[in-house]
């Protein structure tokens, strides 16, 4: 019998362990893969709950902590911190001699795993690839597509165009995004402390209409996220519907998102108002799936909120070019957009469930799709035709 094949999982924010789990469940279940887990970027910091020890309450393997993130929330500061990620993953990928590098999304972070696990002669398998979205992402994604050596797109139009870039056709393992896996298997029934396990502010009922608000930073637009926070929680505040705020990811601007919120709550004493630092994966899916409108710019909003038909605002330009459904609604980062759109998608009320990113059955596939890869020499794949 052979030796099972040793995947290393790669995790650096919240988002990526909601999205991973299944797969990563997936993993644990068969015989002929083992999975260690290594932790990174704001998994390991405590004001963003160390989301790192839920990964391991949950019985996963969490073999290392990369604490690489840089203190000053400014688009230096990225940069910097995407080079300590690299020295730190390369030592790890050194010390554990994975068969595989499983990694998730467009984080730079991840572009930090991806570039040591490049160089460092590891098989390299990607999920999320091929989309297209705003912000740096876009970049980091195509970047680490270009590194990877298997794909696992979310959607039919991300494969095609991973194959447009001149990536195999045969390296693209399964469609599908995994978090819609975990929506799709979701027990919904929200308990009532659902909100109140944790955050500050107004005691929400999930039972009852509510609002959820994520609003993250745009980096290339640094300077800006002042005022876009600023309109966002005006229009809130206009709606003043039950709302649940989960705080900013670390991105360039994080600080200046914060503070503009902190400022905003003790000026204005919002009693419909309470705010999150972290849900675990399976809370946030109810707490979405939930809600009366999702109002922000996260991509769960157009990813995961399809496959409950949750009506969302999507302010601003973060996620512009990402694949969305009927149950989006984009707007301008200004108040009376934002709250007359909010106000039209209670008043809608829940959409069709969606299947653009999936049809629930992904992770399965992924984790059967790992035993016994192995990395190739990568080169741009066109037809003979197309090389000149």
């Amino acid at each position: 019998m052979s030796e099972p094949t040793r995947v290393l999982t790669v995790l650096v924010d919240r988002a990526n362990y909601g999205r991973m789990k299944p797969v990563m469940s997936a993993i644990a279940a068969r015989d002929d893969l083992v999975q260690q887990v290594v932790c990174a970027g704001s998994m390991v910091l405590d004001r963003f709950d160390r989301t790192a020890r839920v990964v391991a309450d949950d019985g996963f393997d969490v073999v290392a902590e990369i604490y690489g993130e840089l203190e000053g929330s400014h688009p230096t500061t990225m940069a910097r911190s995407l080079g300590l990620h690299v020295l730190e993953f390369a030592t790890e990928f050194r010390r554990n001699d994975p068969d595989v590098v499983l990694l998730i999304g467009d984080r730079y972070e991840a572009l930090g795993a991806a570039l040591a696990a490049g160089y460092g002669n590891h098989c390299l398998v990607h999920l999320q690839g091929g989309e297209v979205s705003g912000s740096v992402d876009e970049s980091a994604r195509h970047a680490i597509s270009k590194f990877a050596h298997w794909h696992v797109p979310a959607t039919q139009r991300a494969a095609d165009y991973l194959v447009r870039m001149g990536e195999r056709p045969d390296s693209i393992l399964a469609v599908g995004c995994p978090s819609v896996d975990l929506a799709r298997q979701l027990d919904r029934r929200a308990p009532r402390d659902l909100f109140d396990r944790s955050g500050a502010g107004a005691s929400i009922d999930p039972s009852r209409p509510y609002a959820l608000c994520v609003f993250h930073p745009d980096s290339t637009e640094f300077g800006d996220e002042r005022r876009q926070m600023s309109e966002v929680l005006a229009a809130l505040q206009d709606v003043a519907m039950p709302t649940v705020l989960l705080w900013p990811n670390i991105d360039a601007g994080s600080n200046a998102v914060s503070k503009v919120i902190r400022t905003w709550r003790d000026r204005v004493r919002p009693d419909w108002l309470r705010t999150l630092t972290n849900l675990t994966p399976e809370d946030y899916l109810r707490a979405l799936g939930g809600a009366a409108v999702a109002v922000g710019n996260s991509s769960s909003f157009v990813r995961d909120a399809s496959c409950f038909g949750t009506p969302v605002v999507l302010v601003g330009a973060r996620q512009d070019g990402r694949e969305r459904d009927a149950h989006v609604t984009r707007v301008d980062a200004s108040a009376s957009g934002v709250a007359g759109a909010m106000r039209a998608g209670v008043a809608h009320g829940p959409w069709p469930a969606s299947t653009l990113y999936g049809d629930g059955h992904v992770s399965a596939r992924v984790a059967a799709a790992l035993v016994g890869r192995r990395r190739y020499i990568k080169r741009l794949d066109y037809p003979e035709r197309d090389r000149g």
